[in-house]
């Protein structure tokens, strides 16, 4: 028996459904009248499951470029929010500075970037005295 080249529209129509966010799994079913089994088929069909990464893969690229688009933004927020009146507010946002920084660099060596990580901390500007102080002030005291 010869394998099929290509999705069904009923296949394809689930997977439009899936992943447009309007329906969870369930109500696509649902809506497809089309049953766990013959819906857990398809996930291990080889064409289906290629698509279905797809579209995974395709969400996540989004997902990347959204965050990406506003890690700029977020970044200028938590430095503003070391100024804050709050102390707490303000060593929060020391400590999440300093684990992103430390996050990011741990990633970069992991991946064997060291010549990305000197070129960065070089082109990474300075933090006004005060913001540095209560950076210091922060790790003092989760230390203390």
């Amino acid at each position: 028996m010869g394998r099929r080249k290509y999705l069904t529209r009923k296949q394809l129509s689930v997977l439009e459904d899936l992943f447009s966010g309007d329906l969870n799994e369930h109500e696509v079913l649902l809506k497809h009248k089309l049953s766990k089994n013959i819906y857990n088929k398809w996930l291990s069909e080889e064409r289906f499951a290629e698509r279905f990464s797809h579209y995974i893969n395709g969400l996540n690229r989004q997902s990347e470029l959204l965050i990406s688009r506003y890690a700029t933004l977020a970044a200028v927020k938590l430095v503003d929010l070391t100024e804050s009146e709050n102390q707490e507010t303000a060593r929060k946002a020391c400590l999440d500075i300093i684990s992103f920084s430390l996050a990011k660099k741990t990633i970069s060596k992991a991946n064997g970037d060291v010549k990305g990580i000197k070129e960065a901390d070089k082109k990474t500007p300075r933090l006004p005295t005060k913001t540095a102080r209560k950076l210091l002030s922060a790790l003092a005291e989760e230390k203390g």
